[in-house]
């Protein structure tokens, strides 16, 4: 039980983080290469779906399901989040952003599902780490 609220705990401070990122007017980040943005985007959507994986998994028994719902429990908030973006002072909404959201999130995914110990009939093992 204590798993299901330390799951839920990682997903609302991250995605708080995330909030709390967007809500500034400029981030201090060198740009190093060009569409480096889109990569950090990618990156920090990455990690949110590992963590909202792990959170869904606790409420849904097929592996299938799990990263379903996260995945569009990511490219939903990425969608959000550009929104919100759009009255933050010196910040604009971005459609390819959500897309690279979406990607990072979809990678998370593919990341899990490769993850997984290959059995047979292994429909119900959800065992990320």
């Amino acid at each position: 039980m204590i798993k299901k609220y330390i799951n839920l705990s990682l997903l609302i401070l991250y995605c708080s983080l995330i909030y709390w990122l967007s809500a500034q007017s400029s981030l201090p980040a060198p740009m190093l290469f060009s569409h480096q943005d889109k990569v950090i985007h990618m990156g920090a959507y990455f990690v949110m779906g590992l963590i909202a994986w792990r959170f869904f998994n606790d409420y849904f028994s097929k592996a299938a399901v799990v990263s379903i719902i996260s995945l569009g429990y990511c490219s939903l908030y990425g969608f959000l989040d550009e929104w919100h973006q759009s009255f933050v002072p010196g910040r604009d909404a971005d459609a390819l952003d959500w897309m690279a959201d979406t990607a990072g999130a979809s990678i998370a995914m593919l990341f899990i599902y490769f993850q997984q110990p290959k059995t047979p009939n292994n429909n119900e093992n959800n065992s990320f780490f």
